[in-house]
Order: C-alpha cells, then structure tokens, then sequence
C-alpha cells in the first residue's frame, strides 16, 4: 500500500513509498506495540475483524485476506484429511465425460482419470502412484511443461492456488513433505514458492500444446462432490 492511496503526503525519511509499521498501526485502529507483535507472531489475542482491519490497510485481496484469518484462528496442529480414494460412480462420471477430467484430492494427488485426460497426458497410467501429483508433475514433468504454452503463466497460477486451499494444511505431514520434495527438485519452484501468491481458483480458459493435435484451447472447470468433499473434479471442456 502506497502512502498516497492512504491520503499520506510523501516523505524523504525513507526510500520506498511504503507505509511504516506504525502508520500501518494507526490506520487500523490498533496499538504499534500491538502490531508488532504481531509481526513478530507472538501468542495474543487476534479478532477477526483487527485482522480484517489490518488487511484493509496493507490492501490484501479476498482471497489473501481468508488465508491470513484462516491461520490466525487455528487453534489446533495441522493434520491432513484422510487419503481420498477415487469412489466408483466418480469414476463412472469422469469416463462417461467425453471430454479430459481428473480427480485431485486435497494435495493435489491425482485419484482418478478419464480417457480424454490420458490422451491429453498420455504418461499418466505409467506414473508411479507416488509421483502422480499435479503440483510434481507441474514443476517435474518435462512432457507436461511442453504441454503448457504458457508454463510460467500457468505455475505461478496453480501454485497460488495451491497455497489458498491448503491454508493451515501446509503444516501437516503430506503437504509438507509434498512441499519440501519440490524444494529440492525444482529451482522454479523455489522461486515462486518464495513469491507467496495466494489466489482463489477461478474458471477460465487454459491452452495446451497436444503433440499430436496442436494447440487446444479448453474451458477449465472445478467442482466438488457433495458426497466426497476431499475431491475436486477438474474438467477441461472444449471451446
């Protein structure tokens, strides 16, 4: 947040254009003292809505906002949800779509595919059930980098999506371990991890280089089952 944007005049005292944790502090209506500890994540107590307030001032989005809120009020270790298996009638939704769909469970693990998704991504079958990871495959994958046009694009995407669902997950064994695996495989994602981008995931198209086919444009879809919430169904539907 600019000083400008605040109606701040602008000062010589610092080089950047910032506002300094005390103005930060006045305009939310709290303590400097108080702000900074929480910067410094000491163990007070934190409202919503002093959160809310703090948010505002430093012009976090939506999506930014929820994910500060969310980690302030855990009040329990992160733990994973149980593996999510590929139930059958999702199954038999996913081949009866005559379209590329897949099943990710809340780490992004892929349960389940169709018949269109493997020939968008022939490889899929093949891999170990360990690495059959979107988030993996993403920055891991030299094939499924080739299908992405736009890979630095799309990464930095699907990773601050990532970052938004997971929320207090991050901490919890599979997504940690998920995440420090990638540390160590991939510079860029390294890099973009570092970036801290939250996003909240948004329909819209996507455009895959298919080796045989060309460029292909889809329309990228997500819903969750009311029957197994642990699973997003994602749909590539042709434009």
């Amino acid at each position: 947040m600019s000083r400008s944007a605040v109606g701040l005049p602008p000062t010589t005292r610092r080089s950047d254009a910032g506002l300094s944790r005390e103005e930060i502090a006045t305009l939310a209506g709290v303590s400097a003292t108080w702000y900074t500890w929480l910067e410094q994540g000491r163990d007070i107590n934190v409202s919503r809505q002093v959160l809310a307030a703090v948010a505002r001032v430093l012009d976090l989005t939506a999506a930014e906002t929820d994910y500060v809120i969310a980690l302030a009020e855990r009040d329990e270790p992160a733990v994973d949800d149980e593996p999510e298996g590929m139930p059958e009638h999702l199954q038999h939704l996913l081949d009866a779509l005559t379209f590329p769909a897949f099943a990710v469970a809340a780490d992004w693990a892929i349960a389940g595919w169709n018949a269109g998704y493997q020939w968008l991504y022939p490889r899929i079958a093949a891999l170990e059930p360990g690495d059959r990871n979107l988030l993996w495959l993403v920055y891991t994958d030299p094939g499924l980098r080739d299908l992405l046009p736009d890979w630095e694009q799309d990464s930095r995407r699907f990773l601050a999506e990532f970052r938004a669902e997971s929320g207090v997950r991050l901490g919890a064994p599979r997504h940690k371990a998920l995440v420090d695996r990638l540390r160590e495989a991939s510079p860029d994602f390294r890099e973009q991890w570092a970036e801290l981008a939250i996003e909240r995931f948004a329909s819209r198209r996507r455009t895959f280089r298919h080796a045989q086919d060309g460029l292909l444009t889809f329309e990228h879809h997500r819903v969750v089952p009311d029957d197994a919430t642990g699973l997003h169904l994602v749909m590539y539907v042709p434009v």
